[in-house]
């Protein structure tokens, strides 16, 4: 007669509890990150895996044109971004355009003697009061005839909803008035229209709009801007915050660093961590560890991030009031920024003071850098 073997629950598998350990949002974001490394590596494209290179003053990108003044700046400069990567949003987008409105484009669209082509390439230098200004960059498909030459531009852009969408957004215009301008000049054309698509990540609908060449918004507005900003760059001058719609602060990447959140600042320069902010996203801060070798962690990034803090180091408390410093392993906190540790020297006299970091311009000269 055979004896029965008792039964192992998945709970006493020692296997099933090492493979749940490992199925974790940290697991995942790790395993996310090597991946886009990897994958910058296969495509020829490893200088993705850098911080962005700081573009010259007067180059710009199309998909930049007519953004708010003071959030380009930031991104140009690299400032330490405060909200995570949206590869969420660019993941979907990229599908999108190549898994549908490449296919659609090709299939439905075109005729015998018309093609798509997945992107071009543009590079225009232009004279203005400022000097020259320069945009680049490269397209969404475009619609070329049989030699390749561009008849029409489109861009394609995805909202999570298209029930309000009736118009296309101002520098989403702008890009392709300077997709139609580059293109031209390239190619020896004279082109006048393309096509703005957006599409619906809820629904997968799609709206059409026509854009045709506006002269006097180009010069007037498009190139403006573009001088302008131009001119912020080369004075090394913080530019003011002048979103086209409310709603881009509330979504901005520098809303605290920009004065429009819940930190009490007035707009502050590129370099940097905020003093007392610990909700930028680890990558961010890495990122800007890495590009910049004379930067540390604020106290309260080094609280969040102790093993950051060893690779990279950190800046001491200070106290506004009575101006003493005190390392970061020194003070017995919780980590809870919006209750600082107080001064004790302060606190004997009978002064209440809270210990902050450095201001980020201060930063780069407190402490001497670190060992590299």
């Amino acid at each position: 007669m055979a004896i029965e073997q008792p039964r192992i629950s998945n709970r006493e598998n020692p296997s099933i509890s090492g493979l749940l350990n490992e199925i974790s949002a940290d697991r995942f974001q790790d395993w996310y990150r090597e991946r886009q490394h990897r994958q910058n590596i296969e495509n020829g494209t490893p200088y993705f895996n850098g911080p962005d290179h700081v573009p010259d003053p007067e180059r710009h990108s199309p998909s930049s044109l007519l953004q708010c003044h003071r959030k380009v700046f930031y991104r140009q400069c690299n400032a330490p971004a405060e909200q995570p990567d949206p590869d969420g949003i660019f993941w979907f987008g990229s599908r999108f355009e190549e898994d549908i409105v490449f296919p659609f484009l090709d299939r439905a669209v075109t005729d015998p003697n018309t093609y798509v082509r997945n992107t071009m390439w543009i590079d225009i230098s232009i004279e203005t009061d400022a000097g020259e200004v320069r945009v680049k960059g490269a397209t969404d498909p475009v619609i070329v005839d049989e030699d390749s030459v561009p008849i029409l531009p489109i861009e394609v852009k995805t909202k999570s909803s298209l029930d309000h969408v009736d118009s296309p957004n101002r520098h989403h215009r702008a890009q392709v008035h300077a997709y139609l301008v580059g293109l031209s000049e390239k190619y020896d054309v004279d082109l006048r229209d393309a096509a703005i698509l957006y599409g619906g990540r809820k629904s997968m609908d799609l709206k059409v709009f026509h854009v045709e060449f506006d002269d006097d918004f180009w010069e007037d507005v498009v190139l403006e801007w573009a001088r302008e900003h131009t001119q912020y760059r080369l004075d090394d001058e913080l530019p003011p915050a002048a979103p086209e719609y409310d709603w881009e602060c509330e979504f901005c990447d520098y809303r605290e660093r920009c004065g429009k959140g819940e930190t009490e600042t007035d707009g502050i320069g590129p370099e940097g961590f905020l003093p007392l902010y610990d909700e930028y996203p680890r990558e961010s801060v890495v990122e800007y560890l890495e590009a910049n070798q004379d930067a540390k962690l604020t106290p309260t990034l080094a609280h969040a991030h102790p093993d950051l803090a060893e690779s990279y180091g950190s800046h001491e408390w200070h106290c506004p009031g009575c101006g003493t410093t005190k390392a970061v392993e020194s003070i017995d906190w919780v980590g809870d920024v919006d209750q600082a540790p107080a001064c004790k020297e302060c606190g004997s006299n009978g002064i209440l003071a809270t210990l902050s970091g450095p201001m980020p311009d201060d930063q780069t000269r407190s402490g001497g850098g670190r060992d590299v």
